[in-house]
């Protein structure tokens, strides 16, 4: 690839201030249908029997693969540098939500 071909592909993406603070989430509860992938981050707080979906996000099934993909890779990096993650192998939530079951 030449350099010129490299710059017309370059993307450039910017962040807000707002955006770059980000938001804590706990919990992530995952749906989807034919079309569309729907996950909704949540922040569940000890004692506090309810909790507000804090973004959710709508992904096509060709890239909701993609995301799963690159977390997977991004794991093994995180886990090559840091140990290995303790897999939770039950999450107790103190309450139940009407929905189908998320996975975090």
């Amino acid at each position: 690839m030449s350099t010129n071909n490299a710059q017309e592909n370059q993307l450039n993406i910017e962040i807000s201030e707002e955006v770059a603070e980000g938001t804590y989430v706990n919990l992530a509860i995952i749906t989807h249908s034919h079309a569309e992938f729907v996950v909704d981050f949540v922040n569940v707080m000890p004692g506090n029997p309810k909790s507000k979906v804090k973004n959710r996000i709508i992904l096509t099934p060709f890239h909701a693969k993609r995301l799963m993909k690159a977390m997977i890779d991004n794991v093994k990096k995180f886990e090559a540098v840091n140990g290995v993650i303790q897999d939770m192998e039950s999450v107790e939530i103190p309450f139940n939500f009407s929905g189908p079951v998320g996975q975090a």
